[in-house]
C-alpha cells in the first residue's frame, strides 16, 4: 500500500494570453526550486522560444498520434493549436520530491484536478479585460487580428474561474506582489 503524501504538490499555473502566468513562473525561480512541466505545442516557435523552452514544439500529425496511443494525460485546443502533457512527462517529474509547477489552460485544470485532486489550482487574473488587451498589444507579439481571435476564448476562460482553488489578481505593476502571493501559496501547500 502506498503511504499518503508521497507525491510532489502540484500547482497548475494558468491565465489567458497576457495574464502573466509565464512572468509569474519565471519569477518563482528566484525563491523556490521546483519542477517544470513542459507542454507540447503545435503552433510555431516565437522570437526567444526554443524547444523545451518553454514548450516542446511538435506537428499537429504527431500531436494526433500521441492522442491516438492515448500517450497524453490532458490535451486541449487553445487558441486554434493543439496543446498538452504526455503521461511520460508528469511520471518522470513525479519521481522527483520538488514541487510541480504546471501551465495549464482552464480546461487542463478540469482534467488534472479529475486525476490529481490535490493539485493545487492558481487563477492568475487580469484586473480586467481592457488591461488584458493593452499588455498583448504592448508586448508585440501578436497582431491585432490575433487578440480578436483570442478575444471570445479569453471570455470563455474568465467564465470558469470556478475549476480554480484561488485567485491571485496580477495588477499592472504589481508583479513581484503577485510572484510573493504565488509564493505564499505554494509554501503554504509545500510538499511532504
Amino acid at each position: 500500500m502506498k503511504k499518503k503524501n508521497t507525491v510532489p504538490k502540484i500547482f497548475l499555473i494558468s491565465s489567458p494570453s497576457g495574464g502573466g502566468e509565464d512572468s509569474v513562473i519565471e519569477g518563482l525561480k528566484k525563491h523556490i526550486h521546483f519542477n517544470r512541466v513542459i507542454t507540447m505545442v503545435t503552433r510555431p516557435k516565437l522570437k526567444g522560444e526554443a524547444q523545451g523552452k518553454p514548450y516542446y514544439f511538435i506537428s499537429e500529425k504527431k500531436f494526433k498520434k500521441l492522442i491516438k496511443k492515448n500517450e497524453l494525460i490532458e490535451w486541449a485546443i487553445v487558441y486554434g493549436n493543439y496543446r498538452g502533457c504526455t503521461k511520460k512527462e508528469i511520471q518522470q517529474l513525479l519521481k522527483s520530491i520538488l514541487p510541480i509547477v504546471w501551465k495549464v489552460d482552464w480546461q487542463g485544470v478540469k482534467t488534472i484536478k479529475k486525476i490529481y485532486p490535490q493539485a493545487v489550482a492558481i487563477f492568475i487574473a487580469p484586473p480586467s479585460y481592457k488591461a488584458l488587451k493593452k499588455r498583448l498589444i504592448k508586448r508585440g507579439r501578436d497582431t491585432i487580428e490575433d487578440i480578436k481571435k483570442r478575444e471570445t476564448f479569453t471570455h470563455e476562460w474568465l467564465k470558469h474561474k470556478d475549476v480554480y482553488d484561488t485567485i491571485v489578481v496580477n495588477d499592472e505593476g504589481m508583479l513581484e506582489d503577485t510572484i510573493n502571493k504565488v509564493l505564499y501559496i505554494m509554501k503554504k501547500e509545500k510538499s511532504p
